[in-house]
């Protein structure tokens, strides 16, 4: 008895914490499937028990009452171009930063990189002025390409600094026999060191897609109605006639979808991605 309980306990925390997780999304797709009624005569956690499931969400949904098709595909095209834009340029980086001795005045390698990783630091309201008069200049405003590059900017940093570290984690033995053999960093780079490095780079890239699916700020400032995103579109269900939960529960599903199925395919590629350099 005393040896089962020493077994349970550890993992009384993490079904606690399983729980906090898991009940916001659990009270989000049942709110979905509620009618206007049933949300606001008070608090209903139990299907068929505490309230009767209704489709009325989704139908408004299919049925056009909020566009969500552009805003999607805005989404999908914007994070999906920044993430590998990020990753490629950020690998390329990171293999540089970790491989070659560089120096910019006092700094070397170590000083480079954090300055990469210190742009993280900036907060994005400080820079949106900038954008936006730089984008009206370049007709980049209301454009999911300009979304796209600021994107990019604002993750090549992570990725640079993701990348650095985890090819510093691959053995070199692989790349000095290659180029002992008369190949060149760059065939050595392509060849050799691009596919070890496959886990992290779509552990970077998934990063990198979803903070660019959910960034808010810059698409609410540089884009106004034909490169509106979802986060965008979801933050515009607050209407002056209140906010219609049942609603947003339904776009906030659909919002995840694409993250989550992303996840989904690329999970091994993650874990290894993530846990590289752990056990050296």
């Amino acid at each position: 008895m005393a040896n089962s309980l020493k077994r349970t306990l550890p993992y009384i925390p993490l079904v606690i914490w399983a729980v906090i997780i898991i009940f916001p999304l659990y009270w989000m797709v049942i709110t979905s499937f509620k009618l206007p009624i049933d949300i606001n005569r008070g608090v209903t956690f139990i299907p068929w028990v505490d309230f009767t499931p209704s489709l009325h969400a989704w139908q408004d949904l299919a049925n056009g009452a909020i566009p969500i098709a552009e805003p999607l595909r805005n989404s999908f095209v914007a994070a999906t171009t920044s993430a590998l834009a990020a990753t490629a340029l950020g690998g390329m980086a990171g293999y540089g930063l970790s491989r070659f001795s560089y120096r910019w005045g006092p700094w070397r390698n170590s000083e480079i990189a954090f300055w990469f990783i210190s742009q993280r630091m900036l907060p994005p309201a400080a820079a949106i002025l900038a954008f936006m008069v730089l984008f009206k200049y370049l007709h980049l405003l209301d454009s999911v390409l300009g979304l796209a590059i600021a994107y990019t900017g604002f993750n090549l940093p992570f990725a640079i600094w993701i990348m650095r570290d985890f090819f510093a984690g691959l053995p070199r033995e692989l790349e000095e026999a290659s180029l002992t053999e008369g190949a060149t960093w760059w065939t050595t780079f392509w060849r050799i060191s691009l596919p070890l490095a496959i886990p992290g780079l779509a552990a970077t890239g998934i990063l990198l897609f979803i903070f660019s699916w959910n960034e808010y700020l810059f698409a609410s400032l540089l884009a106004f109605e034909k490169a509106k995103t979802m986060p965008v579109t979801l933050a515009g269900m607050a209407t002056a006639i209140g906010i219609r939960w049942w609603l947003m529960s339904a776009l906030a599903i659909v919002s995840m979808v694409p993250t989550i199925l992303l996840g989904l395919l690329l999970q091994r590629y993650i874990v290894r991605g993530l846990t590289a350099g752990a056990l050296k």
